[in-house]
């Protein structure tokens, strides 16, 4: 059996919402990757420009370069091991290295939450990537599960940020702890980690501030606010989720190698994925920094914000080839 079509199995056994949340969200790059790669895989033959084609849609799709030098390696290693000739071969190929990578050795990919007990999760990032949007449809997503959620407001220096989750607590249905503006965030979470004990939540979410242009204030704010998380919460936070706005490309992967330094990132949560066409920034992120992304942001509506699944992603990308070589409408 061909990749496109176990990937296609694959994919069936989710969702078709799930399914359809990836396909209109990675539209763009979808139109952009692999409808470049046509033209690549379209050649008489496989040979050094082919290669040398393909580097370049990789590349302006912001796979990176390590990561893209990376792939056509892997391709070529395949190519002759499998002793492919017809270019129109190597898309399904390179789709199943796509995969590879995105999934890593699939035992980070899930969130590591508490079964019993409380769960703190510490989301970080640049102000402007959507960290609070972000937080307000996490709790909507673990309040649908069934769990209790508060939210701890610990970016206590941005001009609305405060207020900003106060709406999303209103709206999801769920409890923020807050201080006054400017106050210690630390404090804040502090506080956030004893409401949430005492109300016998299930899951914690802490915002933080993310004042890059003070990096040095800003990386010893949140060392502080995980040694107090750590000391009132043995082995919390359970996730520190560094957001990442999807249409910034390269820069994104500036700002996670800085948050990395910092603090232990222990997933990535990619946002406005559905306005870029250059959604390669996963692979980069994942190839590059050993860090699985855990959430995409594939629209604005509530439920937008979905679990990120490598061969949900991929096969997004390649729906059309996927969708010819099985027989079915892709519509």
């Amino acid at each position: 059996m061909s990749f496109f079509k176990r990937l296609k199995e694959s994919v069936s056994r989710t969702t078709d919402s799930v399914t359809q949340k990836f396909r209109s969200g990675l539209s763009k790059t979808s139109a952009s990757l692999v409808g470049a790669m046509d033209s690549v895989f379209s050649r008489n033959r496989i040979d050094e420009e082919l290669y040398e084609e393909l580097e370049e849609v990789l590349i302006g799709a912001d796979v990176g370069v390590n990561t893209t030098l990376e792939i056509v390696e892997k391709l070529r290693t395949e190519v002759k091991e499998r002793k492919l000739k017809d270019p129109g071969e190597l898309k399904p190929l390179l789709s199943e290295i796509l995969v590879r990578i995105l999934q890593g050795d699939g035992e980070d990919e899930g969130m590591n939450l508490k079964e019993d007990g409380l769960s703190i999760i510490l989301i970080v990032g640049v102000n402007g990537v959507g960290k609070t949007t972000t937080i307000g449809k996490l709790a909507h997503h673990y309040k649908e599960q069934g769990r209790k959620v508060v939210l701890a407001a610990g970016d206590t220096f941005r001009a609305g940020a405060i207020e900003q989750l106060e709406i999303w607590g209103e709206r999801v249905g769920v409890d923020v702890i807050r201080h006054q503006a400017g106050s210690d965030p630390a404090a804040v979470i502090y506080d956030g980690i004893q409401a949430a004990k005492a109300r016998g939540a299930d899951i914690l979410l802490c915002d933080t501030a993310g004042r890059l242009q003070n990096k040095v204030n800003l990386m010893e704010e949140l060392k502080k606010v995980h040694r107090v998380i750590s000391r009132e919460v043995p082995e919390a936070p359970h996730e520190t989720l560094l957001v990442l706005d999807s249409t910034t490309g390269q820069n994104a992967m500036q700002q996670a190698k800085i948050f990395h330094e910092a603090t232990r990132i222990t997933g990535i949560v990619l946002t406005k994925m559905d306005g870029t066409a250059k959604g390669g920034i996963a692979l980069a992120i994942r190839q590059e920094l050993r860090v699985p992304v855990k959430w995409v942001g594939l629209g604005e509506q509530m439920d937008d914000l979905q679990p990120f699944d490598g061969e949900q992603f991929v096969h997004a990308l390649f729906v059309e080839d996927i969708e010819q070589e099985t027989g079915t409408d892709p519509n």
